[in-house]
């Protein structure tokens, strides 16, 4: 399908095209030959407000939507030596940074805690013997699944200075976790928050679909009153896409979401209903919506650590599937979703050396219009919006002059300008999804249609 021309056609489709919160996904990213060195990527760039992510990329299930580098129940083995080669390149890459200081740490996955405690206290011995890292003074996070919450991985993770932990429901409805091919049951769930709180990380954040088959607005709201109940700090609300290569793709939900972030005439859906009932809802309930996606409880601690902006400040990715942020620059290990493209580049990981990992080999370069085009992505999806002062400060021109197309905003209702910022308004940001897309690139679209092709 032609990507339209102007906002307007694009808003003629339905409002679920791709979800930008990483620009640009990881299906553009390319073999890099010759491989650059970590050392001369980093030598230009800031090093004093880092993110350190980890990426753990086992599950003990795989969920019918998920398209991430992840894959379920791997040799034991496998999970050893994963853990031994997380500190043999988190070694690389600081020794590649020279010096630093880390702002921001996260552990995802996958499910970080498919590692057991011990498992889990080596990653953190790592991390504290190689990174200029101080856990407990940054915000710190994991992510977890509730089948794999006890009390000593839980323990392990508080001791080291998590403060933050975000875990997967989707849904409180048994039958609509059932419809995600995910053998999750609520009491499962309710046993998992009440021993994270009882270990006291400062913020709970709960992950919630819409659009699960079978699902309507009532049995959603329902999700979220039970979410509600517990008071997290967060509350993620994802519309549910069906990506191929996924178990829904392959048993045919609905037919709907089948191509990676290109443009799709599919039929309207109930997902917009959806979303806006559970908006008001969440928005009654005192919760400041930050983006499409995500709402923050007004008892959430108050932000702590060294400053840091995803528009601006690298990541450090370690670990197979983990994302490197450079401006110029983004790297990662190559990207499967089934599981056997996911094991082979596994494998491969673990075979490499030391030295191997002081290079990156797979990735995408981003000029001047593509930096750009991030940092407003980056800006404008997620409130208070895009600072017109901070786009100019970075690239030394105006954002309205490199991408004119951002008029279209105002024109059509979805955005305004205030004190010198662009943000989106309520329909704006209800349209996200749609207008992430419309500010990316045709030569990255181009390459990540190049993935689905291929598949």
């Amino acid at each position: 399908m032609t990507r339209p021309s102007s906002l307007a056609a694009w808003l003629a489709l339905p409002p679920y095209q791709a979800y930008s919160y990483a620009y640009p996904h990881k299906s553009a990213y390319r073999t890099l030959d010759p491989a650059p060195s970590l050392t001369s990527l980093w030598a230009a760039e800031p090093r004093d407000a880092l993110f350190l992510y980890l990426h753990v990329p086992f599950c003990t299930y795989r969920c019918g939507f998920c398209n991430l580098f992840a894959m379920a129940r791997p040799a034991p083995a496998m999970v050893e030596a994963y853990v031994d080669q997380l500190a043999v390149q988190l070694r690389a890459a600081a020794c590649a940074l020279g010096e630093h200081r880390f702002a921001r740490f996260a552990l995802g996955g996958g499910t970080p805690t498919y590692l057991d405690a011990g498992q889990l206290a080596r990653v953190f011995e790592a991390v504290h013997a190689h990174a200029m890292i101080d856990l407990a003074a940054i915000p710190a996070g994991i992510e977890v699944s509730p089948e794999t919450v006890d009390d000593a991985r839980l323990r392990v993770c508080r001791e080291a200075g998590i403060d933050r932990v975000s875990m997967g429901i989707q849904s409180f409805s048994d039958a609509e976790v059932r419809s995600l091919v995910r053998p999750q049951q609520r009491a499962t769930v309710e046993r998992a928050i009440a021993a994270i709180r009882a270990h006291g990380f400062p913020t709970l954040n709960l992950d919630l679909i819409y659009g699960i088959e079978g699902q309507g607005v009532a049995s959603f709201l329902a999700s979220v009153e039970s979410a509600l109940a517990f008071a997290p700090e967060e509350l993620y609300l994802y519309p549910l896409y069906v990506r191929p290569r996924t178990g829904l793709a392959r048993i045919g939900l609905r037919g709907r979401d089948t191509a990676v972030h290109t443009l799709r005439p599919e039929p309207l859906d109930d997902r917009a209903a959806l979303y806006a009932a559970a908006r008001k809802r969440l928005l009654a309930a005192g919760y400041e919506q930050v983006s499409m996606r995500m709402f923050r409880a007004p008892h959430v601690p108050a932000g702590g650590g060294p400053a840091y902006c995803c528009q601006d400040d690298g990541m450090v990715g370690v670990g197979c599937g983990a994302r490197s942020y450079t401006r110029s620059l983004h790297y990662s290990s190559a990207y499967a979703v089934e599981r056997g493209g996911v094991s082979a580049i596994v494998s491969d990981w673990l075979a490499r050396d030391e030295a191997s990992f002081a290079f990156a080999h797979h990735g995408f370069r981003l000029d001047a219009a593509e930096q750009r085009r991030r940092f407003v992505i980056q800006s404008l999806l997620v409130q208070p919006g895009l600072s017109l002062e901070a786009y100019r400060a970075r690239f030394g021109s105006e954002v309205f002059d490199d991408l004119p197309q951002l008029h279209e905003l105002a024109a059509l209702g979805l955005g305004a300008v205030t004190d010198g910022v662009l943000a989106l308004g309520e329909a704006g940001i209800a349209r996200a999804d749609t207008i992430g897309p419309w500010l990316g690139s045709e030569a990255v679209a181009v390459a990540m249609q190049g993935i689905a092709d291929a598949a």
